[in-house]
């Protein structure tokens, strides 16, 4: 479950922190969402856009960045090698990982065969 909300980034905004606020919800770059906006302005959206965003501008809450951090706290540094683990450790890790993947390619890999014997009996 996704447990972002939208909200302006004050910090970060140029005029009210709404391209800031929509880019950090969405995951993207700050200059792209601003762009887009620029753009969609410029390609006869006009009045909408201006609209949508002073509309924005009053109904979103302001979120400082430290918010932001604690609510997404649990997903950084979420893998071995991000949180300092001793080179044998992350070894281990992906060694494990890798067996895990070739485990599943070696069940694909069996289901193509077995589909293919079974297309090659049928005509």
């Amino acid at each position: 479950m996704n447990d972002r909300s939208l909200s302006k980034d004050t910090q970060h905004g140029v005029i009210a922190g709404v391209c800031a606020g929509l880019a950090r919800f969405l995951g993207l770059e700050i200059w792209l969402v601003r762009i887009l906006t620029i753009s969609a302005l410029l390609l006869g959206g006009g009045v909408i856009v201006v609209l949508g965003y002073v509309a924005l501008m009053f109904m979103l809450e302001s979120e400082s960045v430290a918010q932001w951090d604690a609510r997404i706290a649990h997903t950084i540094k979420s893998r071995p090698w991000e949180q300092g683990s001793s080179p044998a450790q992350l070894l281990s890790v992906l060694q494990r990982e890798f067996d895990e993947m070739e485990q599943r390619v070696n069940a694909l890999e069996k289901q193509v065969m077995s589909d293919n014997q079974r297309s090659q009996d049928d005509t």
